[in-house]
């Protein structure tokens, strides 16, 4: 229970089918943070909810695992010019690993959450599949998810859209009803923003920035790192007044190469192997699947490649994906199940 009404929501739908629940908030960030869902404000509404719906509450301390494996290797792959998403991080090894061993070792058949994705069993199989609220489907966050967490995973707003959820819980009459969405990375102050956060634990690097069809130098940045593949904000235009992308960081070398989308479009994604989850078998050299990176993208046609390394062949030229995001393989001839999800690797 995060303290969103999503959370709540789904408690409440679990006590009304019958389920014997328990309230369990996560104590993640130790430090500042003003959004995200890691507040004492947070944890007190979802003590509140807990409270109203007659539920026992527990707040777990997984503060410094949250640092060593989400906080520490998003700024590591900040200064390596990569973008770490931290709440996919946070997923893997935190919420969908520690908190299910403890939830095993407490004798609970089944660990719920507020997330908008769903699980159907079909042919003693568990499958991840997209939630019914298009615009709030979140499989994609839970694209790492294997088939033995999927069988103990119960997802109760997974059907809703977010309107019907509002309006039950405000039927209920949950002080979350009303309460806005959980947008930014918890550990970010919202009013300081990634720079400052970035400049408390790293140096950051003054680069060139560099147009990579003509080789000219077209501006300076004074934070390498807090320009992010494919992004277009805070980079010049080309001369005639076209929008330039950024295609490539190299912290290293103190330069950002950026160029018109037709200079920086790409038609292939490495792959971090060490990362490539599949929820049931390993997908064949050449499965077709649709690839996702971002959580609200679409899904492109693309062909799972493996010779020196893993990689997707897409069928379409794209723009440029940063190192160290997350890619969601989904299955072409039923595009609402996910069938894996992998890093992206630097180029």
């Amino acid at each position: 229970m995060s303290g969103g009404v999503d959370s709540s929501v789904a408690a409440a739908l679990l006590i009304e089918q019958g389920h014997e629940v328990v309230g369990a908030t996560l104590k993640l960030w130790g430090g500042v943070s003003d959004s995200g869902c890691c507040s004492v404000a947070d944890v007190d509404d979802a003590r509140r909810v807990a409270q109203t719906l007659g539920v026992d509450h527990h707040v777990f301390n997984y503060s410094a695992e949250f640092e060593r494996h989400v906080v520490t290797p998003f700024v590591e792959g900040q200064a390596a010019g990569q973008s770490p998403n931290p709440c996919i991080e946070c997923n893997r090894h935190v919420k969908f690993h520690l908190l299910f061993e403890r939830a095993r070792r407490l004798g609970f058949d089944a660990v719920a959450t507020g997330h908008h994705a769903q699980v159907f069993a079909r042919d003693g199989r568990h499958f991840l599949v997209r939630g019914a609220d298009d615009q709030k489907d979140q499989s994609y966050v839970l694209g790492y998810l294997r088939e033995d967490q999927l069988a103990t995973l119960l997802l109760p707003i997974g059907a809703m859209r977010k309107s019907e959820v509002r309006t039950h819980a405000e039927r209920l009459g949950l002080r979350t009803w009303d309460k806005p969405d959980s947008q930014d990375v918890c550990f970010i102050e919202a009013s300081k923003g990634r720079e400052v956060f970035l400049r408390q634990r790293i140096a950051l690097t003054p680069a060139k920035i560099v147009d990579r069809a003509t080789g000219e130098v077209v501006g300076t940045t004074e934070a390498a790192e807090l320009m992010t593949v494919g992004q277009r904000r805070g980079v010049p235009p080309a001369p005639d007044g076209e929008r330039r992308f950024v295609a490539r960081v190299d912290i290293a070398a103190q330069r950002v190469e950026v160029g018109r989308l037709e200079d920086v479009m790409i038609q292939r994604i490495g792959l971090d192997g060490p990362s490539l989850s599949f929820a049931h078998d390993a997908l064949a050299d050449g499965t077709a699947v649709l690839a996702q990176w971002s959580a609200h993208g679409r899904a492109v046609p693309a062909t799972l490649r493996h010779a020196e390394q893993w990689s997707l062949e897409l069928h379409a030229p794209a723009r440029p994906v940063a190192a160290g995001q997350s890619v969601v393989m989904y299955r072409v001839d039923e595009p609402t199940i996910v069938e894996g999800a992998a890093i992206v690797a630097p180029s």
